[in-house]
């Protein structure tokens, strides 16, 4: 499905793929059985072993500092995990390591701070630290004691620099911000960014204050109210760094320049604003024209869901107008989006992509992967191709004729040339990327050798039982034995398409989401008779694509389109109540959705979402597949109104435009059967609760893990409003006895799709959380 992609336009931009700091992941309950009687409690865990300082490493979180002969201390963050981040631990270290080593010693000239792990220098703030803090308001003071220790590395007077290489982030960029000279690498690992709005948060270490300094209002603004990174190469040319080297020397070029600095021969330059920015910027007529663009970007992307940059705003407006009570003002507004659900949602996100990131089925269960060959080059099959090639991976990229694998190729040159225009993309690597697939069609020669050492092999063909099988058939008699067979289908049982198969074992179902190289989300779905090291395998692809990967039961539509099925056949139902379709739109964006289910059904095709609607109401989902009439979707096929991509569905598009024509018009006119006049609240409870209700039965029916994995697959696969946190944390803010009261409601008014499943009504009873904070 397209939404996940609208998903990343909307709202803050990528308001899930936050700062790469490796918490603790917790253990969750393998499964949710129906019943409230049952208590999942979690593992209790051992404690951490407690750090003793020794000769060699007198610091948890640092190396021993290093002098120089010219009395440049050198600093290195060393934490104990794969990453440098800034928790109260590491700053109370902080905190004693300087006043131990450095404010009194007078034989220190300048301070370098670097880092003792390659490709890393703070990737951010330990996010799981502002989790374990219950009353969000104690974090005004423990922010101020980590302010305190900055203002007491000015308070020395002597030069303070930074040597970066890796991602300095968050915390990590305003550790660097406190600095006077910043040296960066040129290494492509090393960016830096205040992503802390994607987790409904703010810069709470200066940064709303100190970075506007360095590069100018509207640079700041843009930076924090995004979230998005940046590289040394533009870091430098907006005067976030002061230098850009190679990676090899950016610690011994930092430890010259505090020399330099310390001996005045060198002196820290500011980038000057051009006269345009000066106008805008540095008076307050200009500031006014800034804040109200700012004003109406905010509103549009966010919809009024995210409180965060409005207290972004609030924070930079407050201390330009009263300097001296900017960084207190600052903490306490960070206090206050803590405590939000907003922020909520947004951290148990981040925790749910973390938890995603790992399988359980061992180190080594998986197989090596070198080359994968795609079966069709659609839409689909171009797109994984795609995300394969860009990850070094030989792709086979097969189809009928020269034609199809010539779209198939240049639908992925025209993505790798706009990444290339966008310097999200080196020539260097567009070239490998391009050189690492290889077209094939039926009658080539070539195609049985270069099959004969595919690894893996994915198809993405129509979605038609019988073909699928007759790939099945002639893959396992073209490709090794240890070759696995991953399906694309949408819907269709992996275990159907396995039926008569040689090598069982060895397919799976990989289900991506359109466009491919958009979409964050791949449903892998094993059968029974998949091995685990074929599920391994393809979560490893699959993560290696760069996919954030769930793994979910074999049964119709999976869990993200099973989910699908009730909300569409209720959309219908409330166009048949009367609800016209701008308003039926304007409802579901107001609940939170990037794009309402018209133009959803439009982006994605009326031809799609009507098949995958008549699938599933021939499945297994009885009596919650009732209640609307699909055939509004069906008749429209016959019309040629499949949506966008025909120019008409829903909606006429004409350019970037999009109208309801008479004739749309009157087609739904004659489909309403009656006019209920419902309300806004009214039509988003209608059709959410059929959305939700069948998440909460995919996990009754464990067809998925737990509520991390169904929030997360709903997020990431239809865009259910992030700032929520997905359909249970979603629950257990409204309360899960409130929504099975209103769905029983619904199910008395309208009829039994409403009854809320037994999962559900167990949990109300028993007033239980699908998550524990």
């Amino acid at each position: 499905m397209m939404l996940g992609r609208l998903v990343a336009r909307k709202a803050v931009r990528g308001a899930f793929l936050c700062q790469r700091v490796q918490p603790t992941i917790s253990t969750l309950p393998s499964r949710f059985h129906s019943t409230a009687a049952v208590e999942t409690e979690e593992p209790i865990r051992a404690p951490p072993p407690s750090f003793e300082p020794k000769p060699g490493r007198k610091y948890e979180f640092f190396q021993n500092i290093e002098m120089t002969p010219e009395g440049v201390a050198i600093i290195r963050f060393d934490g104990p995990k794969s990453v440098n981040s800034i928790s109260f631990d590491m700053s109370r270290e902080a905190r004693t390591l300087w006043q131990n080593e450095i404010a009194n010693n007078a034989d220190v000239k300048a301070v370098v701070f670097s880092s003792g792990k390659p490709d890393m220098f703070i990737a951010g703030a330990d996010i799981f630290d502002l989790k374990a803090v219950e009353n969000k308001q104690d974090l005004i003071g423990l922010i101020e004691e980590g302010m305190d220790f900055f203002q007491s590395m000015k308070d020395k007077k002597i030069p303070l620099v930074c040597a970066i290489d890796g991602p300095a982030l968050g915390g990590g960029l305003e550790w660097t911000m406190w600095c006077d000279y910043r040296v960066a690498s040129d290494s492509p690992k090393t960016k830096l960014g205040l992503p802390e709005v994607k987790l409904g948060l703010l810069p709470g270490f200066g940064g709303t204050q100190n970075l506007h300094q360095l590069v100018g209002l509207q640079n700041a603004m843009d930076m924090m109210l995004t979230g998005k990174d940046v590289r040394p190469d533009k870091a430098k040319k907006m005067g976030l760094v002061d230098l850009v080297v190679a990676k090899q020397s950016v610690e011994s070029v930092a430890v010259q320049s505090a020399i330099d600095l310390a001996n005045g021969t060198l002196k820290p330059k500011r980038k000057k604003k051009s006269l345009m920015n000066r106008l805008l910027e540095d008076n307050p007529i200009g500031q006014k024209l800034i804040w109200n663009q700012i004003d109406k970007m905010v509103k549009k992307n966010t919809n009024g869901n995210y409180p965060a940059p409005y207290s972004i705003i609030q924070c930079v407006q407050h201390g330009l107008a009263n300097p001296a009570t900017k960084y207190k003002n600052e903490r306490e507004q960070f206090a206050k989006l803590a405590a939000t659900p907003e922020s909520e949602a947004l951290i148990g996100i981040f925790d749910g992509m973390t938890q995603m990131k790992k399988h359980n089925f061992g180190k080594d269960a998986a197989r090596p992967v070198n080359t994968v060959a795609v079966m069709g080059a659609g839409l689909m099959g171009a797109g994984i191709a795609q995300v394969t090639a860009e990850k070094g991976l030989t792709v086979l990229l097969k189809d009928r004729n020269d034609e199809a694998i010539g779209r198939g190729q240049s639908y992925m040159k025209g993505n790798w040339d706009k990444k290339l225009k966008r310097r999200r993309m080196t020539k260097y690597k567009h070239n490998i990327a391009t050189s690492n697939v290889i077209g094939l069609t039926d009658d080539n020669p070539a195609t049985p050798e270069q099959f004969a050492r595919a690894d893996m092999v994915i198809e993405a063909v129509f979605e038609d039982i019988d073909l699928k099988r007759k790939i099945v058939a002639d893959i396992e008699s073209s490709t090794p034995d240890h070759c696995i067979f991953a399906s694309n289908t949408s819907a269709i049982p992996i275990a159907d398409i396995a039926q008569g198969a040689k090598r069982p074992e060895n397919i799976i179902g990989m289900h991506y989401f359109s466009p491919v190289p958009s979409m964050p989300l791949l449903e892998i779905i094993p059968h029974d008779g998949t091995s685990d090291s074929t599920k391994a395998t393809a979560f490893e692809v699959g993560s290696k694509q760069g996919k954030t990967c769930i793994m979910v039961k074999d049964v119709p539509g999976f869990y993200v389109n099973r989910c699908l099925g009730p909300f569409l056949v209720e959309v219908s139902a409330v166009v048949r109540d009367g609800v016209k379709l701008e308003a039926l739109d304007k409802a579901l964006k107001n609940f939170g959705m990037p794009v309402g289910p018209v133009t959803l059904a439009d982006e994605v095709g009326i031809d799609v979402t009507s098949h995958v609607a008549g699938f599933l109401s021939k499945a297994d989902l009885g009596v919650r597949m009732d209640g609307g009439d699909i055939s509004l979707m069906e008749n429209m096929i016959g019309k040629g109104w499949l949506g966008k991509k025909s120019g008409q569905g829903f909606y006429t598009y004409k350019g970037k435009k999009k109208t309801i024509s008479p004739e749309v018009e009157a087609y739904v006119k004659g489909f309403v059967q009656q006019d209920l006049g419902l309300s806004e609240k009214e039509v988003q409870d209608r059709i959410v609760s059929r959305f939700i209700n069948e998440a909460a039965k995919c996990l009754e029916d464990d067809i998925i893990e737990n509520p991390v994995v169904g929030d997360i697959g709903l997020v990431f696969g239809t865009g259910f409003a992030p700032f929520r946190g997905g359909p249970f944390r979603y629950l257990d803010q409204v309360g899960v006895a409130n929504y099975v009261d209103m769905m029983h409601g619904f199910a008395d008014k309208y009829g039994p799709q409403f009854e809320p499943c037994q999962l559900l009504k167990d949990y109300a009873a028993a007033d239980k959380k699908f998550h524990s904070s």
